[in-house]
């Protein structure tokens, strides 16, 4: 960044990483300049603040940013417990985010549109690498500004894009006109939407671990409010998956939950429909009607769509990207994620080498550095951005070290549907009931790095 050092580094999105990203760059005598979308910093995390990370805080915390947090005199909380999103965001990011040395540099309601070098489109080659970039933002109060800055990090995640409930990745026909009876991905069905769901027909859409701690909130919704009626459609010939092995699982707690599901299922409670591949949604004045490709139909009143994410590239048109054409990783990382192989534990290291694009000084990080990977880590996404960091201030040997110790408390499968770190929501069974949990202080204590990456049955 010599050509451009003056100017500040532009670290999209303010989430664990994003600010763990920012904590850095000080550290390094760089200028953050931080954009999030949201209102609040960890706002995406704040939307679902019911669900329980299955890795304990020890593994979720950024050292930068500890060391910045305790030079203020924050407490760290207890190193062996798992916290839910809301405490993630309450006890963590936001007192990170009051700090004087970050609100200074936080812009909220900045919504980043487009990424370009300044005066040059991608088709432009000479002097490349030494032009500046234009980062143009929507703020809040309406106004839409172009930053300059020496280099981006994208720490923007993949929550604002659900992949969509049709089949071949495409949104099914009618999807877009149905919204308005399509749920967030991870509803508070037990508290805070609970009265979208009491009552109602619901229609659970996935077969992953996001899918079956709704549907075992929704069981608790029912056997309070009976007249609610719960569906589930998978697109496999069976669950079984979702199911898992049972007291006989290498991952205890995924066997929890999925002999709850199977419970469920055999009891009546959740009506299963499987080989039910998505074609159309049908919107009525009192319900959606979803439609199979083979012809079958359901009627609900609330479709729940647990069906993963995917990153937004459309605001980095006019950058140089060199993506996996499988899972939108970057290409060097693409095939050391990629779910057909790989789950959360044997993922190997990795920094700013494997997550450079052909633009010098852009990088994708976090979430959203794993494409449609569901296999990310908090711990992953910390080491990343000490490596960029350390690779922007120029010092490359800090930049090649990477080292990460991941959680021993276990790693989720890749049929989660989402991030490795969250797909546990609290339910009856109790707050340790869902993927990868454990009951503290004791840790379930199974290894990382799993064999295999998806279930044999997808």
């Amino acid at each position: 960044m010599d050509s451009a050092k003056n100017l500040p580094v532009a670290v999209i999105g303010a989430g664990p990483v994003g600010l763990a990203a920012a904590a850095h760059l000080l550290e390094r005598g760089l200028e953050p300049l931080i954009l999030e979308a949201g209102t609040t910093a960890g706002a995406a995390i704040d939307q679902w603040r019911h669900i329980r990370l299955f890795s304990p805080w020890r593994f979720n915390l950024d050292a930068a940013a500890v060391r910045l947090l305790e030079s203020a005199g924050w407490e760290a909380p207890r190193p062996t417990a798992l916290p839910y999103g809301g405490e993630l965001v309450d006890n963590y990011l936001a007192p990170l985010a009051a700090l004087p040395e970050i609100a200074s540099r936080l812009q909220t309601g900045a919504r980043v549109v487009a990424v370009t070098r300044a005066g040059m489109d991608k088709t432009h080659t000479r002097n490349r690498d030494t032009t500046p970039f234009t980062v143009r933002v929507e703020h809040a109060d309406g106004e839409t500004r172009d930053h300059t800055v020496a280099a981006v990090i994208d720490a923007s995640g993949t929550w604002s894009r659900r992949n969509p409930l049709g089949t071949s990745g495409l949104p099914a026909i009618g999807e877009d006109t149905a919204a308005d009876r399509i749920s967030a991905p991870l509803p508070d069905v037990t508290g805070r939407d609970r009265a979208a769901f009491a009552g109602r027909r619901v229609l659970v859409v996935g077969a992953g671990h996001s899918a079956a701690n709704t549907l075992t909130s929704l069981a608790d919704l029912a056997r309070e409010e009976p007249e609610t009626r719960i569906l589930w459609a998978v697109r496999g010939a069976s669950a079984a998956k979702v199911y898992g092995g049972g007291d006989a699982d290498g991952l205890p707690a995924r066997g929890q939950l999925g002999g709850s599901v199977r419970r469920l299922v055999e009891a009546g409670k959740i009506e299963l429909h499987t080989g039910f591949g998505i074609s159309s949604l049908k919107s009525l004045d009192s319900h959606v009607t979803v439609e199979a490709a083979d012809g079958r139909t359901l009627d609900a009143d609330i479709v729940v769509p647990c069906t993963g994410f995917r990153p937004d590239l459309d605001n980095l048109r006019e950058i140089r990207l060199e993506l996996d054409p499988a899972v939108e990783a970057p290409r060097e990382l693409g095939p050391l994620i990629d779910p057909e192989f790989h789950s959360c534990g044997t993922v190997p290291p990795h920094g700013a080498r494997l997550l450079a694009h052909p633009d010098k000084d852009f990088y994708i990080v976090g979430m959203k550095s794993y494409g449609r990977a569901p296999t990310f880590l908090l711990a992953t996404g910390y080491e990343q951005v000490r490596s960029v960091v350390a690779a922007l201030a120029g010092d490359r040997e800090a930049a090649d070290t990477v080292q990460l110790e991941l959680p021993e408390t276990g790693v989720c499968s890749t049929d989660a549907g989402t991030s490795c770190d969250v797909p546990a929501a609290a339910t009856a069974a109790g707050p340790d009931s869902g993927c990868c949990a454990a009951p503290e202080p004791v840790l379930v204590g199974f290894p990382t790095g799993l064999s295999h990456g998806r279930s044999g049955g997808n």
